[in-house]
């Protein structure tokens, strides 16, 4: 068996860590947006918490760099895992730390096998339901013509952009807001596509399962019925020849004693 390789060791090695760095994050992005009132203090640590897991995923990309065998390769392969690492540093913008958190640790997930799709789609709609509600909160909370002012309105605006329905009792006015809905729109409605697949492939497999254990069922009575017929003309062919054989046979003394007597 093929030794893995020191890039896969240190995936499988460091995928928890960062899945735990990831719930830091949620908690240090979420706490200023839901309690903007809170101490300044509170404030700056989730700065420092955000700017704290967004370097653990720059050194991890970094290590993964320097363990591969083709650099140029890696990089090609992997730009998303780039792009993500280095839009914080050409803007640094909450929002673009967010989408670099996400971008990496829905990466990282994709690559553990033991992650099954239903898990992985249930958790990206309750992520995006999530940052979608905070980030849509963070940029239209102060907006003069906004209507979004509060975490329940975002959280149901976000239900309703991600269903596609769009009630439009709420809607966001600004640029960066509109931004986010069409994303919000997009990705619910790539993710609709795959629960419905996904619902349809397990059918079809259910039906193939059937089908299968219904042509087995089918092949296995054909058979028996060849057996029987096959046991049939044994049993007729034995019982002609047994026939045979007793015709053939000379008579028996006392019968042929029987046959030589004279008759009185």
């Amino acid at each position: 068996m093929k030794e893995p390789s020191r890039q896969r060791q240190w995936e499988r090695r460091s995928q928890l860590p960062l899945l735990v760095l990831a719930v830091v994050f949620a908690v240090a992005y979420a706490v200023p947006i839901v309690a903007p009132d809170a101490d300044a203090g509170v404030h700056r640590a989730c700065t420092y918490a955000e700017w704290t897991v967004w370097g653990a995923f720059a050194v991890d990309y970094l290590v993964r760099l320097g363990l591969t065998g083709d650099r140029k390769h890696f990089v090609r392969t992997h730009w998303l895992d780039l792009a993500a690492v280095v839009l914080p540093l050409v803007q640094p913008l909450r929002l673009l730390r967010l989408v670099a958190t996400l971008m990496l640790v829905g990466r990282r997930a994709r690559m553990a096998p033991q992650v099954q799709l239903t898990t992985y789609v249930a958790g990206a709609v309750v992520g995006l339901l999530m940052f979608g509600s905070l980030a849509v909160l963070s940029v239209e909370r102060e907006a003069p013509d906004g209507n979004i002012k509060n975490l329940g309105d975002a959280v149901w605006w976000s239900f309703t952009t991600m269903t596609t329905v769009g009630y439009g009792d709420h809607s966001p006015t600004t640029g960066l807001g509109r931004l986010l809905a069409v994303g919000l729109m997009l990705s619910g409605i790539a993710l609709l596509g795959v629960v419905t697949a996904n619902i349809a492939a397990w059918f079809i497999a259910r039906f193939d399962r059937d089908d299968q254990a219904e042509r087995l069922q089918l092949a296995a009575l054909l058979e028996l019925r060849a057996e029987v017929r096959a046991l049939r003309g044994e049993v007729a062919r034995l019982g002609g020849t047994a026939a045979d054989v007793a015709a053939a046979a000379p008579p028996s003394a006392p019968a042929q004693r029987e046959a030589t007597s004279p008759t009185p």
